[in-house]
């Protein structure tokens, strides 16, 4: 599909990021409590401008290797979260997603995620799709355990944030079993 990308789910929009969310987008990659679950450490303004820019130029590339789309209420194009999927490998892709800590617990991280696994499968073909999550991050091991991803494993030492290495264990999902 071309750019840009809008995704309508149940809860949430998917839509391309603009240079309009950084204050959005800051307000989640630069809030500690956010980010002790995510590969990368809090983030200043700069590196939020940065972000967004880099994945403005990426998703005009052609082919689209990465589908990094921000997470608006439906009602509300203000950003409150983001849900991307890597492409690496043949027809795989990774899978990863963040919300703002204040709209924690009311089903936006889960329905960003479908919304775009969905798609993947549905209109980029994607084989498989894996997430690599925290051990002790049982919210996110909560979202895709409802969504039908299978454990597969633990990756050692698989990130390095917040000042040390930290396990990831790795989820996956593959067309067949997708029933989204």
């Amino acid at each position: 599909m071309t750019y840009p990308i809008r995704i309508v789910g149940d809860q949430v929009v998917l839509r391309e990021f603009t240079l309009d969310d950084v204050d959005d987008v800051l307000a989640i990659i630069g809030d500690d409590a956010v980010t002790t679950w995510l590969s990368f450490d809090s983030r200043d303004r700069a590196q939020a401008v940065a972000m967004i820019e880099g994945t403005i130029e990426r998703a005009q590339q052609e082919p689209r290797t990465e589908f990094y789309l921000g997470a608006t209420k439906l009602d509300d194009d203000s950003v409150i979260g983001f849900a991307r999927i890597g492409i690496s490998g043949v027809r795989a892709g990774k899978l990863g997603y963040a919300i703002a800590a204040r709209e924690w617990g009311r089903g936006y991280a889960r329905d960003a995620a479908r919304t775009l696994v969905t798609y993947a499968f549905k209109e980029l073909g994607l084989h498989r799709i894996t997430a690599a999550i925290g051990p002790d991050n049982a919210a996110s091991i909560a979202v895709v355990q409802h969504l039908g991803f299978a454990r597969e494993g633990v990756l050692r030492d698989h990130v390095f944030t917040n000042g040390s290495w930290r396990d990831s264990v790795l989820f996956s999902v593959l067309d067949h079993e997708w029933s989204w």
